[in-house]
């Protein structure tokens, strides 16, 4: 059959016959919107739902390319090149890990319990620099620095910060060095580092594994909590006395990590679950004496 998109509802009917079989319909929905926004260029959801809007004829080209994109296993995030993540705008490349809303609960939690904070924030290993921006957009009067390994993720976090208008220090460091001399010190510490183990791969999406970045993944299963152990050390130089840790962490090192922030002296340490019931994030407090 011969493929002629003209309007929204052709793009709607394109995607639904050619994903069928591929994605839920419910997936299938959520593309739809996406798609047609970021091709048409529309300002509102409302708008993705005016079925007779014309399409031209590149608009259409662009459609059945990312519908081929789609049925490779690329995540729709990569083929658009960004996402939204707590009402920011984010850019992505293949640099850095798409945006979950795991993470977006876990910047929630740490808004809610520092509306009036006004001092520094270090978020370690940034990559697309979306904790950061979220936090230095939402927090206002703090002074927020992102690190990363990687120099392209930088790159990426520097022009997200640009385009959500917000000011963030971005630096190229590697969490595990235990030099911190071009860091601050700062009244609240957040990572959300590698913590997938090696072992779990078997478990994770094709489309994660093809196309997101390993080395912001995975860790050895002989030491998973390396990376947390690691900030911790620093924090020790870094984070100010009665300041803050918030970790986004995996589901199952729960006990771990509340053993792990006691053995590092840490009080009021509180695990808690996410939206599907799994215990994802932890936080401590730094002892004031």
């Amino acid at each position: 059959m011969a493929i002629k998109i003209q309007t929204i509802k052709d793009i709607r009917f394109y995607l639904a016959r050619e994903l069928e079989g591929t994605f839920h319909g419910e997936e299938i929905r959520a593309f739809s919107n996406i798609i047609i926004r970021h091709v048409l260029g529309l300002e509102s959801m409302h708008q993705a739902y005016l079925s007779d809007i014309k399409v031209n004829e590149s608009q259409g080209e662009a459609v059945i390319k990312i519908c081929r994109e789609l049925k490779e296993g690329k995540p729709v995030q990569y083929i658009l090149g960004e996402t939204l993540f707590y009402d920011c705008k984010i850019q992505l490349n293949n640099a850095t890990l798409i945006p979950r809303p795991e993470t977006e609960e876990l910047v929630e939690m740490i808004i809610n319990e520092n509306r009036k904070f006004t001092g520094a924030i270090i978020d370690f290993g940034t990559g697309s620099g979306c904790i950061a921006i979220a936090l230095a957009k939402n927090i206002p009067g703090t002074v927020v620095t992102g690190t990363d390994i990687s120099s392209a993720a930088i790159s990426i976090a520097e022009k997200n910060a640009s385009q959500n208008n917000v000011k963030v220090k971005l630096l190229v460091d590697d969490i595990l060095s235990t030099d911190t001399g071009n860091l601050d010190k700062a009244g609240i510490i957040v990572s959300n580092p590698p913590y997938v183990r090696n072992s779990e791969k078997e478990f994770m999406q094709r489309n994660v594994l093809g196309f997101e970045p390993h080395w912001a993944l995975f860790v050895e299963d002989s030491d998973p909590l390396t990376f947390y152990r690691a900030i911790l050390y620093k924090a020790q130089t870094l984070l100010q006395p009665g300041g803050r840790i918030y970790f986004e962490i995996n589901e199952a090192m729960g006990n771990a990590m509340v053993a792990l922030l006691e053995s590092y002296g840490y009080s009021s340490v509180v695990l808690r679950k996410d939206f599907n019931g799994k215990e994802r994030f932890i936080k401590g407090e730094k002892h004031a004496g």
